[in-house]
């Protein structure tokens, strides 16, 4: 049988400064008037000021569009994609995080297709050409900028719904370090998990092969070193060239090799309680680890030499239940709330039933390393509301046997 690995990234451009790189780019994909994506942050941080100039020098026009909130809704795409066709632009740029770059391909997608944003939920149901897409990501988190995913919350369901197209990977990511020095602690510290879930999760993916495999780990060793230092200081460059780059690094690998339940999981949380994605990520990270652990012992153990554990006189079993913990200690260290109660999410068991059914269908699961049906993520969702009596560090599942 025949195993054929694919592997697409965008036009990639990385250094500190490289936002001026905006206008060039956008001419060279054929743009006359681009419609600018972007939120009320990153306009008040200047760094719409600092694009506009790069734009107006290579003769682009623009439109301005703002009008959108943490966790895009489908009815914020709505009106942007009015918004879009009113204005007559021939490209989509998007300056900020992954709010603004997801609504930007939700826009890409209904300027181009019938129906609403709703019909293209799932896996492959792009089918006609969209228009160029220039992303300029505004934090070293969501990898939007790199990847085939788009996350727009329904609102009647207060779900995320995942869409996932090739179609959807940006024609080119301009990476500007010096965009970071903005961010306050919590985003970074946020985003930062996020970027380590994007990594771990690629690293354990049934579809991971060996160009994502070299992409996980580097990312996860920059965040092990870099992450403390980036949420301690606005100014410290080195730590967000770091960041940066393992933003970058997990998203061309999550991107490839597809994620898994705690994103599955992580969107459900999102969509019901607004929470961070980042925030959502970081909690249900070292639960998802402890329940993936037996399908996936070996790699665990490599992660956790890549996070900075001692492999010296320890057996495969003891590097891999590591890896765990250190995901648990530098969540403490950059101060993300250790649960969902803790986060200010309300438990009830409606909640979790419908958590837990809406996870159960997420095309992210599919190539989670172990099989998760409905009972399975209730669980997970209960630990990750401390609301389990098993302890915390225990595997839970059928034990891996210890491997020397």
């Amino acid at each position: 049988m025949r195993f054929i690995q694919e592997f697409r990234i965008p036009e990639i451009i990385f250094g500190r400064g490289s936002i001026e790189q905006v206008g060039y780019c956008a001419q060279r994909v054929g743009a006359e008037k681009v419609f600018l994506v972007t939120d009320p942050g990153i306009l008040k941080a200047g760094w719409i000021e600092a694009a506009l100039p790069f734009l107006k020098r290579e003769g682009i026009h623009f439109e301005i569009w703002q009008e959108l909130t943490e966790n895009p809704k489908d009815f914020e795409v709505e009106q942007a994609t009015r918004a879009y066709l009113d204005s007559q632009c021939d490209a989509i740029v998007a300056i900020g995080g992954g709010s603004p770059i997801d609504v930007a391909k939700a826009v890409a997608v209904m300027a181009t297709h019938p129906g609403t944003i709703h019909d293209y939920e799932g896996v492959d149901k792009i089918t006609n050409p969209l228009p160029p897409m220039i992303m300029v990501p505004s934090t070293a988190g969501s990898g939007a900028d790199i990847t085939q995913f788009a996350v727009i919350v329904d609102s009647q369901r207060s779900v995320k719904m995942t869409i996932v197209s090739k179609s959807l990977v940006p024609d080119i990511s301009i990476t500007d370090p010096l965009i970071l020095t903005t961010k306050d602690p919590q985003l970074t510290a946020n985003t930062g998990m996020d970027v380590l879930a994007h990594a771990i999760e690629a690293y354990v993916s049934l579809a991971a092969n060996f160009l994502t495999d070299s992409y996980s780990l580097t990312a996860i060793r920059l965040i092990s070193s870099y992450l403390g230092k980036s949420v301690s200081s606005k100014t410290n460059l080195e730590a967000k060239d770091a960041m940066a780059k393992a933003s970058l690094l997990a998203a061309i690998a999550a991107s490839n090799a597809l994620i898994g339940a705690v994103h599955a999981l992580a969107h459900q949380v999102g969509g019901r309680f607004n929470l961070p994605h980042g925030m959502a990520n970081a909690i249900l990270l070292p639960h998802v680890m402890e329940y993936n652990f037996p399908a996936c012992i070996e790699r665990l153990a490599d992660i956790g030499e890549a996070l900075g554990q001692s492999v010296d006189g320890s057996n495969l079993r003891q590097r891999a239940k590591g890896a765990i913990e250190a995901v648990r200690t530098l969540a403490r260290e950059v101060d993300i709330a250790e649960n969902f109660t803790r986060a200010g999410c309300l438990y009830s068991e409606e909640a979790m039933n419908l958590l837990s059914a809406n996870a159960a269908k997420d095309a992210c699961l599919i190539t989670n390393p172990r099989d998760a049906g409905i009972k399975d993520i209730r669980e997970i969702f209960s630990r990750a509301f401390s609301r389990s009596s098993v302890k915390e560090g225990e595997v839970h599942g059928p034990q891996a046997k210890d491997n020397e």
